[in-house]
């Protein structure tokens, strides 16, 4: 067992509406993940993952509002830092965030070194700019990226080499956990395993110790994750090993959700494609109980009454009010 680099428990974040709603996008969300690994959050989009993204970061800007828990990177509960300590100690040394659309990230009137000079110049004021392009330049190059590019504008990049660009400036110090919401959307194949290799390549080099890779592709998880979470309406709902989550599947709702996509791995060539009924709840009025059984073919009565607790079996987790053999039974009659 290996050193837990991040713990998160019971973390709970909302937004204020106009009219002083509380909408809980995370709800009472635990996960652990180790030093070295990957770990992968899934689901559909409105289930909170980019919300849990930016919750990890400490970036509490309205609507958005931290509601309860901890988040402990390296032993240190940054929910107890004020926002200036969470600004010069964590952000970008502790704790990083590559995020959604990335590539329109940069601004577009700026020289790439310009934005790592800002870093430095907050983070490390020591370094003269001679000493910033010099550390920049062997750090693209130890990620397969040219010097030039720090010399270049936005716009004189592909769409592939601004992302890989934005993981660069994002992972320059060195942060302990990186987290990438959805670092491959709107890439082409090509682009796309230039991203995951070069994520791989950071871990590997030890240039972050964890990845948290978060993607509504549970296939491109199994390829990319040690461990795999599935969030659905503000809550885990299962979390298990990649190879777990993708061919062994136990909660309803990831079952679903594998069965929606086209699997290309061995041994899931011939599984059925059909889509999820219906759509994520509206997070301002849950359903009781269970909050995927409006959607589910299995949910029966006691499904909708009452909070549905996580169960604990052979170090997987699921949220469910059916044991593993009964789910499975049903799976199978599925399938014929």
């Amino acid at each position: 067992m290996g050193t837990n680099i991040l713990e998160v428990n019971g973390l709970k974040t909302y937004y204020r509406t106009r009219l002083n709603e509380k909408v809980y996008a995370v709800d009472g969300v635990d996960f652990a993940l180790e030093q070295g690994k990957t770990l992968g959050i899934a689901g559909e989009s409105g289930c909170g993952k980019s919300t849990l993204a930016l919750s990890l970061m400490g970036f509490y800007f309205p609507p958005l509002h931290y509601g309860g828990g901890s988040i402990h990177v390296d032993g240190t509960d940054i929910m107890k830092l004020s926002k200036e300590q969470l600004r010069r100690k964590v952000s970008g040394k502790e704790i990083a965030y590559i995020p959604q659309a990335a590539m329109n990230a940069l601004n577009p009137t700026m020289k790439i070194i310009s934005f790592i000079q800002d870093i430095m110049k907050e983070h490390r004021p020591e370094l003269s700019k001679q000493q910033v392009w010099q550390l920049a330049a062997e750090r693209f190059e130890t990620l397969n990226l040219s010097q030039n590019v720090l010399s270049s504008y936005p716009n004189e990049l592909s769409g592939g080499m601004k992302q890989r660009t934005v993981i660069a400036i994002s992972t320059i110090l060195n942060p302990k956990v990186l987290i990438a919401d959805e670092p491959t959307s709107a890439l082409d194949v090509t682009s796309q395993k230039a991203v995951i290799k070069l994520l791989k390549n950071l871990l590997d080099k030890q240039f972050i110790k964890a990845l948290v890779f978060i993607t509504h592709e549970l296939p491109l998880l199994y390829h990319v994750t040690d461990d795999i979470v599935v969030m659905y309406a503000g809550e885990i709902v299962e979390r298990g090993t990649a190879h777990q989550m993708v061919f062994d599947p136990l909660h309803p709702y990831t079952k679903r959700l594998m069965g929606s996509i086209i699997v290309p791995e061995e041994g899931m060539k011939g599984h059925k494609l059909a889509a999820i009924p219906g759509a994520p709840p509206n997070l301002k009025h849950v359903p009781p109980g269970c909050r995927f059984a409006p959607r589910c073919a299995f949910a029966a009565d006691e499904c909708r009454a009452g909070k549905v607790d996580s169960k604990t079996v052979d170090g997987r987790i699921y949220r469910c009010r059916f044991d593993t053999g009964t789910l499975k039974e049903w799976y199978r009659h599925e399938q014929q």
